[in-house]
Protein backbone atom coordinates (compact mmCIF):
# COMPACT_ATOMS: atom_id res chain seq x y z
CA UNK A 1 0.00 0.00 0.00
CA UNK A 2 2.54 2.69 -1.23
CA UNK A 3 -0.28 4.96 -2.71
CA UNK A 4 -1.50 7.77 -0.53
CA UNK A 5 -5.04 7.26 -1.45
CA UNK A 6 -7.14 5.50 1.13
CA UNK A 7 -7.47 1.83 1.18
CA UNK A 8 -9.52 -0.20 3.07
CA UNK A 9 -8.67 -2.68 5.71
CA UNK A 10 -11.37 -4.95 6.98
CA UNK A 11 -9.75 -7.61 9.51
CA UNK A 12 -9.38 -5.69 13.01
CA UNK A 13 -10.34 -8.13 15.16
CA UNK A 14 -11.29 -7.83 18.87
CA UNK A 15 -10.71 -10.58 21.35
CA UNK A 16 -14.26 -10.44 22.26
CA UNK A 17 -15.49 -11.00 19.05
CA UNK A 18 -16.53 -7.52 17.20
CA UNK A 19 -14.89 -6.78 13.92
CA UNK A 20 -14.30 -3.58 12.69
CA UNK A 21 -12.78 -1.84 9.49
CA UNK A 22 -10.15 0.89 8.70
CA UNK A 23 -8.76 3.09 6.08
CA UNK A 24 -4.94 3.28 5.81
CA UNK A 25 -3.64 6.78 4.07
CA UNK A 26 0.06 6.11 3.23
CA UNK A 27 2.45 8.52 1.04
CA UNK A 28 4.76 6.83 -0.42
CA UNK A 29 7.91 8.91 1.87
CA UNK A 30 5.65 8.30 5.01
CA UNK A 31 7.63 9.11 7.92
CA UNK A 32 5.76 8.32 10.84
CA UNK A 33 1.56 6.83 11.19
CA UNK A 34 -1.27 8.50 13.18
CA UNK A 35 -3.63 6.02 14.33
CA UNK A 36 -7.05 8.28 14.35
CA UNK A 37 -9.62 7.54 16.20
CA UNK A 38 -13.18 9.30 15.36
CA UNK A 39 -15.22 11.16 17.20
CA UNK A 40 -19.02 10.09 19.08
CA UNK A 41 -21.19 11.20 16.51
CA UNK A 42 -19.48 10.67 13.13
CA UNK A 43 -17.02 7.77 11.89
CA UNK A 44 -13.79 7.41 10.30
CA UNK A 45 -15.38 8.62 6.95
CA UNK A 46 -16.69 12.38 7.97
CA UNK A 47 -15.06 14.80 6.28
CA UNK A 48 -13.59 16.39 8.42
CA UNK A 49 -11.45 13.33 9.13
CA UNK A 50 -10.80 12.68 5.35
CA UNK A 51 -9.37 15.82 4.96
CA UNK A 52 -7.18 15.89 8.10
CA UNK A 53 -6.04 12.62 7.03
CA UNK A 54 -5.54 13.65 2.70
CA UNK A 55 -3.52 17.12 4.19
CA UNK A 56 -0.94 14.80 6.82
CA UNK A 57 -0.37 12.60 3.78
CA UNK A 58 0.65 15.89 2.17
CA UNK A 59 2.63 16.41 4.63
CA UNK A 60 4.54 12.51 4.97
CA UNK A 61 2.14 11.47 7.66
CA UNK A 62 0.38 8.25 7.33
CA UNK A 63 -3.14 7.73 9.26
CA UNK A 64 -4.92 4.99 9.72
CA UNK A 65 -8.54 5.54 10.56
CA UNK A 66 -10.89 3.15 12.05
CA UNK A 67 -14.43 2.51 13.81
CA UNK A 68 -15.73 1.88 16.85
CA UNK A 69 -17.78 -1.18 17.49
CA UNK A 70 -21.24 0.68 17.47
CA UNK A 71 -20.31 2.91 14.74
CA UNK A 72 -19.79 0.06 12.90
CA UNK A 73 -22.96 -0.77 13.29
CA UNK A 74 -24.24 2.05 11.73
CA UNK A 75 -24.00 4.69 14.50
CA UNK A 76 -26.07 5.12 17.79
CA UNK A 77 -24.99 5.03 21.54
CA UNK A 78 -21.31 4.67 21.82
CA UNK A 79 -20.04 1.61 23.32
CA UNK A 80 -18.64 0.67 26.95
CA UNK A 81 -15.47 2.67 27.87
CA UNK A 82 -13.57 -0.61 28.25
CA UNK A 83 -14.94 -1.51 24.54
CA UNK A 84 -14.27 1.70 23.59
CA UNK A 85 -10.26 1.05 25.09
CA UNK A 86 -10.03 -2.59 23.62
CA UNK A 87 -10.69 -1.32 19.95
CA UNK A 88 -8.08 1.52 20.63
CA UNK A 89 -5.40 -1.32 21.37
CA UNK A 90 -5.97 -3.50 19.02
CA UNK A 91 -6.16 -0.68 16.14
CA UNK A 92 -3.05 0.50 17.37
CA UNK A 93 -1.29 -3.44 17.43
CA UNK A 94 -2.70 -3.47 13.89
CA UNK A 95 -1.32 -0.71 12.96
CA UNK A 96 2.22 -1.75 14.15
CA UNK A 97 1.82 -5.01 11.68
CA UNK A 98 0.78 -3.30 8.53
CA UNK A 99 3.07 -0.52 8.99
CA UNK A 100 5.89 -2.15 11.61
CA UNK A 101 9.06 0.65 9.88
CA UNK A 102 6.89 3.64 11.19
CA UNK A 103 6.55 5.32 14.53
CA UNK A 104 3.19 5.37 16.04
CA UNK A 105 1.12 8.38 17.30
CA UNK A 106 -2.04 7.58 18.42
CA UNK A 107 -5.32 10.03 19.18
CA UNK A 108 -7.85 11.49 17.45
CA UNK A 109 -11.22 13.69 17.16
CA UNK A 110 -13.00 14.59 20.66
CA UNK A 111 -14.29 11.22 22.30
CA UNK A 112 -11.65 9.29 20.15
CA UNK A 113 -8.54 11.13 21.30
CA UNK A 114 -10.40 11.03 24.66
CA UNK A 115 -10.93 7.05 24.40
CA UNK A 116 -6.77 6.45 23.46
CA UNK A 117 -5.44 8.67 26.50
CA UNK A 118 -7.76 6.76 28.83
CA UNK A 119 -6.32 3.40 27.08
CA UNK A 120 -2.85 4.29 27.48
CA UNK A 121 -3.30 5.69 31.05
CA UNK A 122 -4.85 2.26 31.86
CA UNK A 123 -1.87 0.21 30.27
CA UNK A 124 0.67 1.54 27.74
CA UNK A 125 0.23 1.09 24.26
CA UNK A 126 2.65 -0.97 22.61
CA UNK A 127 5.00 1.40 20.10
CA UNK A 128 3.36 4.93 20.54
CA UNK A 129 5.67 7.59 20.89
CA UNK A 130 2.66 10.34 21.90
CA UNK A 131 -1.02 11.02 21.72
CA UNK A 132 -2.23 14.24 19.75
CA UNK A 133 -6.03 15.24 20.72
CA UNK A 134 -8.02 16.71 17.52
CA UNK A 135 -10.61 18.84 20.17
CA UNK A 136 -9.99 17.16 23.54
CA UNK A 137 -13.58 16.88 25.36
CA UNK A 138 -12.72 18.58 28.50
CA UNK A 139 -15.98 19.03 29.62
CA UNK A 140 -19.87 19.16 28.35
CA UNK A 141 -21.41 21.91 26.86
CA UNK A 142 -22.20 24.50 29.40
CA UNK A 143 -20.81 22.38 32.32
CA UNK A 144 -17.16 23.47 32.62
CA UNK A 145 -15.14 20.88 35.30
CA UNK A 146 -11.58 19.33 34.70
CA UNK A 147 -12.50 15.80 35.91
CA UNK A 148 -12.06 14.52 32.25
CA UNK A 149 -8.33 15.26 32.67
CA UNK A 150 -7.89 13.17 35.91
CA UNK A 151 -6.81 10.21 33.84
CA UNK A 152 -4.22 12.39 31.50
CA UNK A 153 -2.04 12.30 34.71
CA UNK A 154 -1.25 8.86 33.83
CA UNK A 155 -0.05 9.12 30.55
CA UNK A 156 3.10 8.95 30.61
CA UNK A 157 4.16 10.43 26.95
CA UNK A 158 4.17 13.93 24.93
CA UNK A 159 0.60 15.17 24.14
CA UNK A 160 -0.51 17.70 21.90
CA UNK A 161 -4.23 19.60 22.11
CA UNK A 162 -5.27 21.23 19.29
CA UNK A 163 -7.81 22.89 20.62
CA UNK A 164 -10.37 25.69 19.00
CA UNK A 165 -10.82 28.84 21.05
CA UNK A 166 -14.64 28.62 20.50
CA UNK A 167 -15.10 24.97 21.87
CA UNK A 168 -17.97 24.60 23.90
CA UNK A 169 -16.24 21.31 25.07
CA UNK A 170 -13.36 22.63 26.33
CA UNK A 171 -12.96 25.92 28.16
CA UNK A 172 -9.92 27.48 26.99
CA UNK A 173 -9.14 28.50 30.61
CA UNK A 174 -9.69 25.31 31.74
CA UNK A 175 -7.30 23.65 29.11
CA UNK A 176 -4.86 25.61 29.55
CA UNK A 177 -4.67 25.13 33.39
CA UNK A 178 -5.46 21.44 32.30
CA UNK A 179 -2.17 21.16 30.31
CA UNK A 180 0.10 23.48 32.41
CA UNK A 181 -0.48 20.71 35.02
CA UNK A 182 0.59 18.11 32.44
CA UNK A 183 4.30 19.99 32.54
CA UNK A 184 6.55 18.85 29.54
CA UNK A 185 4.90 15.95 28.60
CA UNK A 186 1.71 18.57 26.74
CA UNK A 187 1.59 20.76 24.07
CA UNK A 188 -1.11 23.24 23.11
CA UNK A 189 -2.27 24.93 20.10
CA UNK A 190 -5.20 27.58 19.96
CA UNK A 191 -6.68 27.34 16.64
CA UNK A 192 -7.89 30.98 16.90
CA UNK A 193 -12.38 31.42 16.18
CA UNK A 194 -12.58 27.48 16.08
CA UNK A 195 -15.46 25.70 17.63
CA UNK A 196 -15.34 21.83 18.56
CA UNK A 197 -15.94 21.02 15.01
CA UNK A 198 -13.22 23.25 13.78
CA UNK A 199 -15.51 25.31 11.90
CA UNK A 200 -14.87 29.35 12.03
CA UNK A 201 -17.15 32.25 10.95
CA UNK A 202 -17.29 34.18 8.11
CA UNK A 203 -16.86 37.33 10.03
CA UNK A 204 -12.98 35.83 11.43
CA UNK A 205 -11.52 36.44 8.65
CA UNK A 206 -10.58 32.81 7.96
CA UNK A 207 -11.70 29.92 5.93
CA UNK A 208 -12.13 26.28 7.08
CA UNK A 209 -9.53 25.64 4.69
CA UNK A 210 -6.93 27.63 6.30
CA UNK A 211 -7.60 25.87 9.95
CA UNK A 212 -7.07 22.82 8.15
CA UNK A 213 -3.98 23.74 7.10
CA UNK A 214 -3.01 24.85 10.70
CA UNK A 215 -4.24 21.50 11.62
CA UNK A 216 -2.10 19.53 9.78
CA UNK A 217 1.34 22.03 9.83
CA UNK A 218 1.15 22.01 13.91
CA UNK A 219 0.44 17.71 13.86
CA UNK A 220 2.89 17.03 11.63
CA UNK A 221 5.63 19.31 12.68
CA UNK A 222 4.94 18.35 16.55
CA UNK A 223 5.19 14.52 15.18
CA UNK A 224 8.67 15.07 13.56
CA UNK A 225 9.86 16.19 17.03
CA UNK A 226 8.97 13.73 18.80
CA UNK A 227 10.25 11.00 16.21
CA UNK A 228 13.15 11.79 15.40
Amino acid sequence: MDSAAPQPVDDLHLENGFRVSGLLERPANARALFVMAHGAGAGMRHAFLSQASAALAERGIASLRYQFPYMEENGGRPDPPALCHATVRAAVAWAGKLQPALPLIAGGKSFGGRMTSQAQAAEPLPGVRGIAFLGFPLHPPKKPSLARADHLCEVHLPMLFLQGTRDALADMQLTRLTVERLGNRASLIPIDGADHAFHVLARSGRTDAEVLRQIADALGAWIDSIVR
